[in-house]
């Protein structure tokens, strides 16, 4: 009977962490998915406000442009919830990647016995998570910008849904286009991701051995 499982080792070995990956990664992209859902409808708010080029003393309160904005254009795709494929893609690429790669690429070099190196070796790879996950999901960022922002045209909608934005803003201004703004958003989320994957380690780590 044992015949039949011949060379069963191998495959086991090379299945376990390519599963642990998919796994790490639906993971991330489940929470990313969901944390877009809540926070679009802010962001929608947060971008009209910022936007907004009266005097500060003469700009409505947060609760008073999110009832204009739905008043003028509803809940929907044009309203509160405006860009919200780009923002799940935005969110759901970039927590993919970023506890996919985090997670996996951590269980690949063993820990180290100094305290120093052990934090200098989290960091490190919290903030390559963070930086390739930057460098990936930016587009949709770009897509969310613009969709989300004032159109270059007043009474006129240019930028429709994230992958007619990604489209035209590369036909008119370059591939480069769907990458502005990359270096600060890496200088934000490159060193972010690092330490909110540091402090999730410690504070994991110090509730496992004291509950």
């Amino acid at each position: 009977m044992y015949g039949f499982y011949k060379g069963i080792l191998p495959p086991i070995l090379a299945e376990t962490p390519k599963r642990a990956v998919k796994a790490l990664s639906l993971a991330g992209l489940g929470s990313g998915l969901t944390e877009a859902l809540v926070v679009n409808p802010f962001e929608v708010v947060k971008v009209s406000l910022q936007a907004n080029r009266d005097s500060f003393k003469g700009q409505p309160s947060t609760f008073a442009q999110a009832r204009l904005i739905i008043n003028s254009h509803g809940f929907g795709l044009r309203g509160l919830n405006k860009g919200l494929t780009s923002t799940l893609g935005r969110h759901g690429v970039f927590n993919m990647i970023y506890f996919g790669f985090y997670f996996n690429v951590k269980d690949a070099f063993a820990a180290s016995q100094d305290p120093r190196l052990e934090f200098m070796r989290k960091f490190t790879i919290g903030l390559l998570s963070g930086t390739i996950s930057s460098c990936v999901n930016i587009p949709f960022d770009v897509a969310k910008s613009r969709i989300q922002g004032p159109q270059p045209v007043t009474g006129e909608i240019k930028y429709r849904s994230c992958f007619q934005t990604m489209t035209l803003v590369y036909r008119e201004e370059g591939y480069l286009a769907l990458y502005k703004g990359l270096i600060p958003k890496i200088m934000r989320l490159g060193p972010g991701g690092a330490v909110m994957l540091l402090v999730y380690e410690y504070v994991s780590g110090w509730l496992q051995r004291n509950w």
